[in-house]
C-alpha cells in the first residue's frame, strides 16, 4: 500500500538548494524554530503562573502546579504517536502540520484570559496541536533526502539547531514580558511565535517548496468518513477532543477505582501496550527487511528513552544543584537551563559539517556507534558534575566551571543522538509508517520524563544526608570514589555539604549507568548494523 505523504524518488522538492541542502529544510527550520519558541516560552511561565497567580490562593499550590505541569508534559509527548498515525493513514503531513499549528495558536492566545476553565481548555488545544505538528514536520524533513543521501544527518542537525534557537530565546523574551508586564503578555508572545511558524510553513506550501511529499494518501481522495472528507472528519475530531484532554490534565492524579493506578499512569501504559501491539501487527505485514528495520527503531527508541531520562535532570535536580551547590556567576539557577540550547546553537553547524566531512572519507560512524558515543559523553558529563564535590568550599559550593564542562559533554552527547535519531526514524520506517514511528519516537520522551522524576526524587532527603548513612553497596562505593564522600565523612557536616553529597552521589550513579549502556550499545552495534540493511 503506497502513501504519497512520504518522499518519492521521482518527485523532488523544488527551488534548488541553500548551503548544500534542499531549500525546504530552511523553511522547516524556521517553522520549527518558532513553534519551539512558543512551546518553551509557555513552559517557562507555566509553573510560575500557576503558583503565583491562578492558584495562588490554594495551600498546596506548588504541588498542584507540579502535577499539572507533569500531566501537560506527558500528554504533549503522548499525542504525537496518534497524530503521526493519522497523518500517515488519512490526511498527510502538510495538512497535519497546518492543523496542529492552528490548534496551538488558539491554545496560546486563549491563555491570555485569566480563567481556570479556559486555562485547561488552552492546554487541551496545545496538547492536541503538538500531536499533529511535532512528528509530521520531522517526517517532512526526512522526505527532503533520498535514502542513502549522506547529507541527511547534517540536515537534521541544522534542523535541530532551529529547535534550540527557539528554546534558548523563548524563556528570555517570554519570561521578561511575563515579569515586566504580566503573565498573559508572555503567553501572547508565545502565541505570536507559533503564528509566525505557521505562516513560514504555509509560505513553503504555497511555493511548492516541499514538492508533492506530505500530501494525503491518493487512494483516499474520493472516500468519505461519516459523510465527511477525511480532512474535515479529523478537524472535527481534533476540536471535539479538546475537552477530553483538558479533563485529563485536570484529573491527572485521580486513582482509577479497582486498578489502584493514577489516571495518567494508566493512560501512558495503555498507549504503550497499543503501540507495541500495532507495531507487532505491522511486522507481519511488511517485508523481512522492513521488519528488521522496525526492530532497529525499537532498539534506538529504548536507548533514547534512557538518554532523555538522565538528560532531563536539567530541568529538576541539576537546576536545584546549581542553585544550592554551585558558585554561579552572571546567571541565576533558572538561567542555567539556557546553557544546553546555547551550546547546541554554537555546535550544530560544526557537527553538521563534521558528519559530511567524515562521510566523504568513509569515516562517518554508523548510527548505533553514534548512540553509544552519545550516551558515553552524557555519562562522562554526569561524572564531571559528581567529581566537582572534590573542589567544594566550606559551604558545600563547587566552581561553576564543572557545571559548564559537564553541560558541554551532555550537549555533545545529545548531538550524537537526538538529531541522528530523528534522521534514522524517517529513513528506517516503511513509507506508510513514517509519521507513526516518529510519534513513537516522541512518545519515548513521555516515559523518560516519568523516569526522570523518579530519579530526581532520589536527590531529596530534607538536606540531612540520611540516605548516605545506609550500608553502601557496589554503586555507592563507585560513587564515593568519584565524589570523594563516604557515609562517615558526611557525619556532622553542614546542610549544604550533605546536600552536595547526595546530589553528586546520584549524578555519579547516573554517569556509571550511562557508561554501562554505552558499552552495551557498542557491543550490539554490529548486529544492529546488519539489521539496518544498508542504511548507515
Amino acid at each position: 500500500m503506497s502513501n504519497s505523504s512520504t518522499a518519492d524518488p521521482d518527485i523532488q522538492p523544488v527551488n534548488g538548494e541553500i548551503l548544500g541542502h534542499p531549500k525546504g529544510l530552511f523553511y522547516l527550520f524556521f517553522a520549527e524554530m518558532w513553534e519551539r519558541f512558543s512551546f518553551y516560552g509557555m513552559r517557562a511561565l507555566l509553573v510560575l503562573y500557576l503558583t503565583k497567580d491562578l492558584f495562588s490562593n490554594l495551600a498546596n499550590a506548588e504541588t498542584f502546579a507540579y502535577e499539572i505541569y507533569a500531566a501537560y508534559g506527558a500528554l504533549v509527548y503522548f499525542t504525537p504517536a496518534i497524530g503521526g498515525m493519522i497523518a500517515d493513514r488519512l490526511i498527510g503531513h502538510k495538512n497535519s502540520i497546518i492543523l496542529g499549528g492552528v490548534l496551538m495558536c488558539i491554545g496560546h492566545f486563549t491563555m491570555a484570559f485569566e480563567n481556570e476553565t479556559i486555562f485547561y481548555i488552552s492546554l487541551g488545544f496545545l496538547i492536541i496541536g503538538n500531536g499533529f505538528f511535532k512528528p509530521n514536520i520531522s517526517s517532512l524533513v526526512g522526505g527532503l533526502y533520498k535514502e542513502g543521501d549522506s547529507r541527511r544527518d547534517g540536515g537534521f542537525t541544522i534542523f535541530y539547531m532551529g529547535i534550540n534557537i527557539g528554546a534558548a530565546i523563548a524563556p528570555l523574551i517570554c519570561g521578561w514580558l511575563g515579569d515586566a508586564y504580566g503573565w498573559h503578555y508572555g503567553f501572547g508572545a508565545a502565541g505570536i511565535g507559533m503564528l509566525a511558524g505557521l505562516v513560514v510553513f504555509w509560505s513553503g506550501v504555497n511555493q511548492n517548496i516541499y514538492g508533492n511529499q506530505g500530501n494525503p494518501p491518493a487512494e483516499l481522495a474520493n472516500k468519505k468518513i461519516l459523510g465527511l472528507t477525511p480532512l474535515r472528519f479529523i478537524y472535527l475530531i481534533a476540536f471535539a477532543s479538546v475537552p477530553l484532554f483538558a479533563f485529563l490534565v485536570n484529573q491527572n492524579s485521580t486513582i482509577v477505582p479497582g486498578i489502584n493506578a493514577g489516571l495518567m499512569s494508566l493512560l501512558l501504559n495503555g498507549l504503550l501496550l497499543v503501540v507495541l501491539v500495532y507495531i507487532t501487527y505491522e511486522c507481519f505485514r511488511v517485508s523481512t527487511q522492513e521488519r528488521s528495520r522496525l526492530v532497529v527503531i525499537i532498539i534506538l527508541t529504548l536507548f533514547i528513552t534512557i538518554f532523555w531520562a538522565f538528560f532531563e535532570q536539567a530541568g529538576s535536580s541539576l537546576t536545584l544543584f546549581a542553585e544550592r551547590n554551585v558558585n554561579l556567576s552572571l546567571i541565576n539557577a533558572a538561567q542555567t537551563n539556557s546553557i544546553n540550547p546555547t551550546y547546541i546553537i554554537l555546535l550544530a553547524i560544526p557537527f553538521s559539517f563534521m558528519w559530511n566531512w567524515l562521510a566523504k572519507r568513509n569515516l562517518n560512524p554508523i548510527t548505533p556507534v553514534k548512540f553509544a558515543f552519545g550516551i558515553l559523553q552524557l555519562g562522562i558529563g554526569f561524572i564531571i558534575f559528581a567529581a566537582s564535590a572534590n573542589f567544594m568550599n566550606d559551604a558545600g559550593k563547587v566552581p561553576m566551571m564543572f557545571l559548564l564542562i559537564g553541560y558541554l559533554l551532555v550537549t555533545t552527547g545529545e548531538l550524537f543522538i537526538s538529531p541522528i535519531g530523528l534522521s534514522k526514524v524517517t529513513e528506517l520506517s516503511p513509507g506508510r509508517l513514517v509519521s507513526f514511528m516518529m510519534g513513537v519516537w516522541f512518545l519515548s520522551s513521555a516515559f523518560a520524563h516519568h523516569i526522570a522524576g523518579i530519579i530526581a526524587k532520589m536527590t531529596t532527603t530534607g538536606g540531612n544526608g540520611e540516605a548516605m548513612n545506609q550500608e553502601p553497596g557496589l554503586m555507592d562505593s563507585l560513587a564515593s570514589s568519584i565524589n570523594g564522600f563516604t557515609a562517615e565523612s558526611l557525619q556532622g557536616v553542614s546542610e549544604g555539604v550533605a546536600q552536595l553529597g547526595l546530589y553528586t552521589k546520584v549524578f555519579a550513579q547516573i554517569g556509571i549507568i550511562s557508561i554501562i549502556f554505552a558499552i552495551i550499545a557498542l557491543i550490539i552495534s554490529p548486529l544492529v548494523k546488519k539489521m539496518m540493511h544498508g542504511i548507515h
